[in-house]
């Protein structure tokens, strides 16, 4: 089972690099399997650490993938880092083993530290349409116009039944990166 979460990783200069990731749990460790390239897996390979972050705030998963990632911080229990404020839950994680590839190498942490900082009370049927909406936005370069508008047509209908603001908010800022999209690919075609 893969799980949609925030992991936050530390540059070089000491800033933090947050963003969406699915993660699994296989034998007490809990794998990420960033991309190359990405900031992820080079603070990954620097500082051997790495922060999971529960939240149910889906503005944050869609602030991401559209350019938005100024979120409230505040210092990790355990590791160096930060968290986000936001974050229901966190784990702190130390690096165990790490399984080199060509696009998405694997790596295994261990937990060090794990603490819930708000009930977690279930996400409505908006927020799951965000969270698909913003994997659907990371891979808009691989997929036909017939399958995202598809997608976004069938997503649509539970952002008009369930969003609250926050819900709203993350979905337009999707809708514009969509837009924009489409926009740059229509210019690039004409030229």
């Amino acid at each position: 089972m893969i799980q949609e979460i925030i992991v936050t990783t530390q540059n070089e200069d000491g800033s933090t690099h947050i963003a969406p990731m699915g993660i699994r749990e296989e034998n007490g460790l809990i794998m990420i399997a960033p991309f190359k390239p990405s900031a992820t897996l080079e603070n990954i390979q620097r500082n051997k650490s790495a922060v999971v972050n529960c939240i149910d705030d889906v503005r944050i998963f869609a602030g991401c993938i559209t350019g938005r990632k100024d979120w409230s911080l505040v210092p990790t229990e355990k590791i160096t880092g930060q968290r986000l404020t936001a974050a229901l839950s966190h784990i702190e994680l130390e690096l165990d083993s790490f399984e080199d590839d060509g696009l998405r190498p694997q790596c295994y942490f261990k937990p060090v530290f794990e603490v819930t900082h708000f009930a977690f009370k279930g996400f409505n049927r908006a927020q799951s349409a965000v969270l698909e909406a913003a994997i659907l936005v990371s891979r808009l370069s691989m997929l036909s116009e017939e399958k995202i508008s598809q997608e976004l047509e069938y997503l649509m209908i539970a952002i008009d039944k369930t969003a609250g603001e926050n819900e709203k908010i993350a979905w337009q800022w999707l809708m514009e990166k969509i837009e924009n999209y489409r926009q740059h690919k229509k210019e690039s075609e004409i030229a």
